[in-house]
């Protein structure tokens, strides 16, 4: 709890006041199509929402990341992509926002599943042990199934109120 609080005042004081709600570099991740966000707006829109995020960390200068791109042109992610807030953060150009969220270290391609409290799924991760926020970048199939699996656990969705009611005991 004390993690996340820390993780939203970061961002509040890290962020620029006045921020584009389209993410720098959309086009080069299918942003014609995809949603995606910057960070100051997309974490906005997730805590107005309660939808859940998923970041992805990418450098210009990457060869990982330039493969990375093609998953987010299968038809799958993208209508996935419409539970999610999507957000595209460039690693180098967003320093700060880049260190606050590695919870492994600042490799890129990273993505996150992040719940609308700014909490980093720690379950919702890639094969890989040493570099578990790396998801298979030449097929969308390991992203899909993240994708599939946060929505069947519920995961960044608001609680539900079924606590049961009160009863009276009548006497």
């Amino acid at each position: 709890m004390i993690r996340t609080l820390l993780a939203v005042l970061a961002l509040a004081v890290l962020l620029p006041a006045a921020a584009r709600a389209d993410a720098p570099h959309a086009e080069l991740f299918n942003g014609s199509e995809i949603n995606w966000r910057d960070p100051k707006a997309g974490i906005y829109e997730a805590s107005k929402t309660g939808k859940p995020v998923i970041m992805v960390f990418h450098a210009t200068w990457c060869s990982a990341c330039k493969r990375y791109r093609a998953v987010f042109k299968d038809a799958g992610i993208v209508a996935s992509a419409k539970d999610f807030v999507m957000i595209l953060v460039d690693a180098d150009q967003e320093k700060q926002i880049n260190g606050a969220f590695a919870p492994d270290g600042t490799y890129v391609p990273r993505t996150l599943f992040i719940d609308p409290d700014g909490n980093i799924s720690n379950t919702l991760v890639g094969k890989d042990a040493q570099y578990p926020h790396t998801i298979d970048i030449e097929r969308p199939d390991e992203l899909l199934a993240l994708m599939k699996k946060a929505k069947e656990t519920g995961f960044g969705a608001p609680p539900s109120d079924t606590a049961p009611a009160a009863v009276e005991e009548r006497t």
